[in-house]
């Protein structure tokens, strides 16, 4: 990498990486994941960055090398595992001061979504990404997009419902 473009890079870093690690945070739930990641996705798009940085979006570009490399990691981790800061306590000896609030329960219903649907939620509703823009960042067909959002959407509703039933 030449002098200008490593400058260059670094600059985008420097502006960028907030948001970059917002997403990645959104996308994985973790913060140490989200960091692990962007790390990553940085990794290797400053081995090509002069070519990157001639596109019409370069964040674009690394936003898809975020996602890219979170679905690796995902699928390459076992699909049961999924550690926890704190064991969870029994449901039925938790007190009412203890339930979480909306957001959390959000939050973690959409932790429990599989990648792929979870990724396109975090682009549409957090990113405010359009289907195509969407399309663009995880490699698919619109189509795809529409289905793994409204499996998604479907998923969440139920969880919700489920959450609500149990109250």
């Amino acid at each position: 990498m030449n002098r200008a473009d490593e400058d260059d890079f670094r600059s985008f870093v420097a502006a960028r990486s907030p948001s970059l690690l917002w997403f990645a945070h959104l996308l994985t739930g973790d913060r140490y994941a989200a960091e692990d990641i962007v790390q990553t996705a940085l990794a290797k798009t400053a081995a090509g960055w002069s070519r990157v940085r001639r596109k019409d979006n370069p964040e674009g570009y690394v936003r898809r090398a975020i996602v890219n490399t979170h679905l690796n990691a995902v699928r390459r981790r076992p699909w049961r595992e999924q550690p926890r800061e704190h064991i969870p306590e029994d449901v039925d000896s938790r007190s009412r001061e203890h339930e979480l609030d909306d957001r959390d329960s959000m939050w973690h219903a959409l932790a429990g979504l599989p990648p792929r649907q979870r990724a396109v939620l975090v682009l549409r509703y957090y990113e405010d990404l359009s289907e195509s823009d969407i399309a663009d960042v995880l490699g698919c067909s619109r189509g795809t997009v529409k289905s793994q959002a409204a499996k998604g959407l479907l998923h969440l509703r139920r969880i919700v419902q489920k959450e609500d039933a149990s109250t």
